[in-house]
């Protein structure tokens, strides 16, 4: 589990494919140390697992596959060398969760239709698929490549967000341009409540209930 709250920003410097797999290379900040093989880090929002490690001239780097699933859902199969990631280590007990529950499951990809700089702000306008907009409300979560946002506004297959200067900085919004592919993670909670209503016994039951109020 992740909080969409992005602690480095990453950059893949290799990608190799293996058969029906791509296996990608990505630096980062971390310390070499602190990872161990198996371990799941959020990368540009899919949940990927480190499979190899290594620190050459003191630069961590960690390798990661990706199957054809992931490939298929999310921006990864358009990777290359020099793309930059936000990145996100997997939550500990006791940890304080600042953003919200993330899983790092991707649901799909939207584009970023509009962006809007102003005060050291951006206003990012992004297009999501059609069969994700019941999970998309205002004033909900969603988490976009990995970022934990407050959605501001929705307009049919488009939600707005609201960027501030410190997310700018941290993460790989402030060279985010018009057309690039988004991952998008819904609200857990909203995907949950979704499947329950749509459910033949959890329907009728939930609107006899609300019937009796």
């Amino acid at each position: 589990m992740f909080t969409g709250l992005v602690s480095d920003i990453g950059e893949v410097i290799a990608v190799t494919p293996h058969g029906a797999l791509r296996r990608v290379r990505i630096a980062c900040s971390y310390p070499a140390h602190s990872i161990a093989i198996g371990a799941s880090i959020a990368c540009a929002g899919p949940c990927l697992t480190v499979v190899d490690l290594a620190s050459p001239n003191g630069r961590t780097v960690f390798d990661v596959d990706v199957g054809a699933e992931t490939l298929a859902r999310t921006t990864l199969a358009r990777w290359q060398s020099g793309t930059r990631v936000n990145l996100e280590r997997s939550l500990k007990l006791g940890d304080e969760l600042g953003g919200h529950l993330v899983t790092g499951h991707v649901d799909g990809v939207g584009e970023l239709a509009a962006r809007r700089d102003f005060d050291g702000m951006v206003d990012v306008t992004v297009r999501v698929p059609m069969r994700l907009q019941k999970f998309i409300a205002e004033k909900g979560a969603v988490c976009l490549d990995g970022t934990s946002l407050t959605i501001n506004a929705v307009s049919d297959d488009r939600l707005s967000v609201l960027i501030i200067p410190h997310t700018v900085a941290a993460t790989t919004w402030g060279a985010a341009k018009v057309g690039d592919g988004v991952n998008v993670e819904v609200d857990l909670m909203a995907r949950y409540a979704a499947r329950l209503l749509a459910s033949d016994d959890w329907g009728p039951a939930l609107a006899a209930e609300g019937r009796t109020r």
